[in-house]
C-alpha cells in the first residue's frame, strides 16, 4: 500500500485525545472546526507548533502520520502562504474516514516549549 507521510501539529490537550485513542486516530473536530488540517512537511508543521502551539498553551508537539495515497487522492493540497506552507483541508465529517487511512500510528516527533523571559528586574542603589 502506498501511502503519504503527513504532520500536524498540536497543544497539550489535542496530544492527550490522540494518547487517549492509543495513537490510533484523531480527535473529533469540534463545532467551530469544520476542517482538519494536516500538513504536507515536517518544516510548516515544526514553525506551528513552535510559533503558535507554545503561545497558545506553552507547549507544542508535531506528529507524524502515514496515510493511504488512495484516501488523499480525493483531496486537493492548498497552499495557505509560502511555498511550504501546504496542507490538506479535510471536512470535520471526513476525520474518522482519515483515521481508518492511517496506517500505523501517530507518532510524536518534535516538542517545543515556550521561552518566556524572566522579568528584568532592576537594583537601584
Amino acid at each position: 500500500m502506498n501511502t503519504v507521510t503527513l504532520y500536524r501539529p498540536v497543544g497539550p490537550v489535542e496530544l492527550q485525545r490522540i494518547r487517549e485513542r492509543k495513537n490510533l486516530g484523531f480527535p473529533p473536530r469540534l463545532p467551530e472546526q469544520p476542517f482538519f488540517y494536516p500538513v504536507c512537511n515536517l518544516e510548516y508543521a515544526e514553525q506551528i507548533a513552535r510559533d503558535w502551539n507554545t503561545q497558545a498553551g506553552g507547549i507544542g508537539f508535531v506528529t507524524q502520520v502515514d496515510v493511504a495515497q488512495a484516501f488523499l487522492a480525493n483531496y486537493e493540497v492548498h497552499r495557505v502562504g509560502a511555498s511550504h506552507h501546504r496542507e490538506y483541508w479535510i471536512p470535520a465529517e471526513d476525520l474518522e474516514s482519515f483515521n481508518q487511512a492511517i496506517v500505523g500510528s501517530i507518532r510524536v516527533i518534535r516538542r517545543y516549549e515556550s521561552r518566556k523571559q524572566p522579568p528584568v528586574v532592576s537594583v537601584h542603589g
